[in-house]
């Protein structure tokens, strides 16, 4: 078999950069042939409201390879990256690591959340971290859901993330026999890490993006984090965080005590920077997420997850067992409490969390792949 690839070559370090690296790496070590396509091209200049449709026809410029391309047996890509070999008679398969009518479903406006959570967005907005408190408009996302909704009826296979993609998708019109759910994986090197010795000083943790825009904030849930952090004044905080946006990092190191801030770090130096933080709390409050390889980064080394139930967070946490799930910022205190109170239950989850992501290692994800491929084949 021989597959193409198409996937974007913008390296931030993070989320589906890394899935298709890895992805790539593993299929070439099972000598599966695969070859990655990257479009160039680009629209320019083009106004704000022209942005979906930009993101889209980007990858119509992977058209001057055509020929290249449909040389091989199986082309796949991210959502709508596949979008212009859709109806050549190669079998099309489509990633879909997230849905952007998830995004549009799960994100309210500031007026319609917790009062302690848009008073955060109004003291960003005081401080010029962000221009507004609510996008202006809405509409490149929602030529994006039209487009993602045509891509995912005309691929021929789809793989969703997390079973809340494949709900997405089917809620979206889309038949549920043609999505195969393959859960992503995490790089080698978080299973490779020093052994590590529990804390007897637990932190409140955040890993990943944070955004850096209204919508993108409410996806992470940042006001529901900086609510979390401000409870708990007396405890160490470490914030692991990507944003392009340099007055939210110079917002949160001046407003929450106790709080160490690594922006934009490089994804290999994480593990040493979690080194001495087992038993400590990782703190996940998206609104919604597909998949979230934040929190399987963290449970490998030893922190344990409060998780509102979006991404793989529902099919793999156990209450009381590996972590928490919850459903407000005031339960999700509440379990912060218990488990800062209770040195015996940390321990419990500490190493049910750490044995819990044994079943995301890459050597997984790629055998359930080429068994796709097979099937396709």
């Amino acid at each position: 078999m021989k597959i193409a690839y198409i996937h974007s070559d913008k390296k931030t370090g993070t989320g589906a950069d890394c899935i298709n690296d890895l992805i790539v790496l593993k299929l070439k070590e099972h000598n599966v042939n695969v070859q990655s396509f990257y479009p160039h091209l680009t629209l320019l200049d083009t106004p704000i409201n022209f942005k979906g449709i930009n993101n889209i026809l980007f990858f119509y410029s992977l058209l001057e390879k055509r020929d290249k391309i449909l040389e091989c047996d199986i082309i796949q890509g991210t959502t709508y990256t596949p979008l212009a070999f859709m109806h050549f008679l190669k079998p099309v398969v489509s990633h879909f690591g997230s849905t952007t009518i998830g995004f549009l479903k799960a994100v309210p406006r500031t007026n319609s959340i917790e009062k302690e959570c848009a008073d955060i967005f109004y003291a960003l907005k005081k401080a010029d971290a962000i221009s507004e408190i609510n996008l202006k408009t809405l509409r490149p996302l929602n030529d994006i859901v039209t487009i993602e909704k045509y891509a995912a009826q005309n691929a021929d296979f789809i793989i969703a993330t997390s079973e809340i993609v494949k709900n997405d998708l089917i809620e979206n019109g889309i038949e549920p026999k043609k999505i195969e759910v393959i859960h992503n994986a995490i790089e080698d090197y978080w299973f490779n890490t020093a052994e590590q010795k529990f804390t007897k000083k637990p932190s409140l943790v955040f890993l990943g993006r944070i955004g850096e825009d209204p919508f993108t904030l409410k996806i992470k849930g940042f006001d529901r984090l900086m609510y979390l952090y401000q409870k708990f004044p007396e405890l160490n905080k470490l914030s692991i965080a990507m944003t392009r946006n340099k007055k939210l990092i110079s917002w949160m190191k001046d407003i929450i005590p106790n709080h160490q801030v690594e922006s934009n770090t490089i994804k290999t130096d994480i593990p040493n920077k979690l080194a001495n933080h087992a038993g400590s709390i990782l703190l996940l409050t998206s609104r919604y997420e597909g998949f979230s390889l934040s929190l399987i980064e963290g449970m490998s080394q030893g922190l344990i997850p409060i998780s509102f139930p979006v991404w793989v967070a529902p099919e793999i946490i156990r209450n009381g067992e590996n972590g928490y799930i919850v459903n407000s910022i005031y339960e999700a205190e509440e379990k912060i409490r218990e488990l800062i109170a209770n040195t015996n239950l940390r321990k419990k989850l500490w190493i049910n969390a750490k044995n819990t992501v044994e079943q995301f290692k890459s050597e997984i994800l790629v055998h359930k792949m080429i068994a796709l491929y097979k099937k396709i084949w």
